[in-house]
């Protein structure tokens, strides 16, 4: 197939002017480098594109692809993730990934909480705010946990993100509003193990690859999965591969992940994030329908080397899944 790539290099935008935080969840040229690199070794022919801003003008002189790979995260309006997918639905070209439905309703926790607890899936109690008004309506017990309502990649979070009394909560909650202001969700603190659950495929045909438990060193920030954690993960962080054969807390998250995967309507690949509380029961915390794919920095590329599971054989899965959802090749 010919396939076009789509995509947000941190480099541009930095060199435009914004800033670290605010560029976090944008992808390093290796990343790039290492999916055109598999989609070739598989037998791809491949055609760079880059931000939203360059497919426009492609598309607009009659460029098109049989498969776009698309991992653009968007940078303005509470739907930025969207936008690709949006504009190449429009253009009835088919792409790897979530649609623009799922991928809006995903980077808002607080309504992808609302479909997970529909669903009848677990996860913490929870609040949004939209402005510090809003700190008068938290009836939530102490401990709490806050960050972000609409980022990924750990952005706001820090070792203040867990707050035990009234006077952090609202200092965290307004500083973050100050930072952030989509919104803010406060939900109860969990105390348990962390997990990322990696997954392929779509619908019915949707499995769990493996299972990573994060277990923080004692030179990261404490207590949380923090942006500076994760930016420096090689040195403050273990990822545990973790099995549920012979682990019951780790077949219930699985379970979990699967059925809020499924739920959500989330496609070809990603990672679903939990977290136990202190009796040992798994809670879904978010989703990550675009998750990131350095060969070597990136949580479910880390968890398939763990597994035994080479780069291209994951991007061969994630491509494999969408070609067969779009008719671009016939089940087996």
């Amino acid at each position: 197939m010919h396939l076009g790539l789509t995509y947000d290099l941190r480099a541009d935008y930095l060199a435009a002017g914004y800033g670290l935080e605010e560029t976090a969840e944008f992808d390093r040229p290796d990343t790039i480098d290492g999916i055109e690199t598999a989609l070739i070794a598989l037998g791809h022919t491949t055609d760079r594109i880059g931000s939203i801003t360059a497919l426009v003008p492609r598309l607009a002189v009659g460029d098109r692809w049989d498969l776009v790979f698309n991992i653009a995260e968007g940078m303005h309006g509470a739907a930025r993730e969207a936008q690709v997918p949006a504009l190449l639905d429009a253009y009835r070209i088919a792409y790897t990934f979530s649609d623009p439905l799922t991928l809006a309703l995903s980077l808002d926790k607080g309504l992808t909480k609302l479909a997970i607890r529909h669903a009848g899936l677990p996860t913490p109690d929870f609040a949004v705010l939209r402005e510090p008004a809003d700190l008068k309506r938290i009836d939530l017990p102490l401990p709490l946990f806050a960050k972000p309502l609409a980022e990924g990649t750990g952005k706001g979070i820090t070792a203040a993100s867990k707050i035990d009394d009234a006077a952090a909560l609202a200092a965290v909650c307004t500083d973050l509003l100050g930072r952030f202001p989509e919104g803010v969700l406060v939900e109860t603190f969990l105390s348990g193990r962390e997990f990322t659950v990696g997954i392929v495929g779509t619908g019915d045909e949707a499995r769990v690859l493996g299972t990573l438990e994060i277990i923080l060193r004692d030179t990261a920030e404490p207590g949380v999965y923090s942006m500076n954690n994760k930016e420096y993960c090689e040195e403050h962080v273990d990822y545990r591969l973790v099995t549920p054969d012979a682990d019951p807390e780790v077949a219930r998250t699985e379970a979990i992940a699967l059925a809020a995967w499924r739920a959500l309507g989330c496609r070809d690949g990603g990672r679903v994030d939990l977290r136990s509380d202190a009796a040992g029961r798994p809670q879904f915390l978010e989703v990550n329908p675009l998750a990131g794919l350095h060969p070597e920095h990136s949580d479910l590329p880390m968890l398939c080397t763990a597994l035994g599971i080479g780069y291209v054989e994951l991007i061969d899965a994630i491509v494999s899944s969408a070609a067969v959802r779009v008719g671009q090749v016939k089940r087996k």
